[in-house]
């Protein structure tokens, strides 16, 4: 069984659950691995000694989008002192 998920990396975040998250690329949904493997299992009762491999492969990496300040040119304005205390 080949099952494609989503593994998201973000070393700087603030709880340890969101550091590492593996999610479903239709759903979004994290997987139940526990689930997963009892499908295979089957539906019979009782307890299994169960091996499973786990082989990784990075299909495609994408980066996050960096934010890209934009910088808009204000118009300048004089505004000496004098002008000021006129307007006072």
């Amino acid at each position: 069984m080949i099952k494609h998920y989503i593994l998201s990396l973000n070393p700087t975040a603030k709880h340890e659950w969101d550091k590492y998250i593996v999610r479903d690329p239709l759903t979004a949904k994290r997987p139940d691995i526990a689930k997963l493997i009892a499908e295979v299992v089957g539906a019979d009762d009782g307890n299994y000694l169960v091996s499973v491999n786990i082989e990784v492969k990075v299909l495609e990496q994408a980066r996050e989008a960096q934010v890209e300040q934009l910088s808009l040119p204000l118009p300048e304005f004089n505004t000496e002192k004098s002008q000021l205390r006129e307007a006072a």
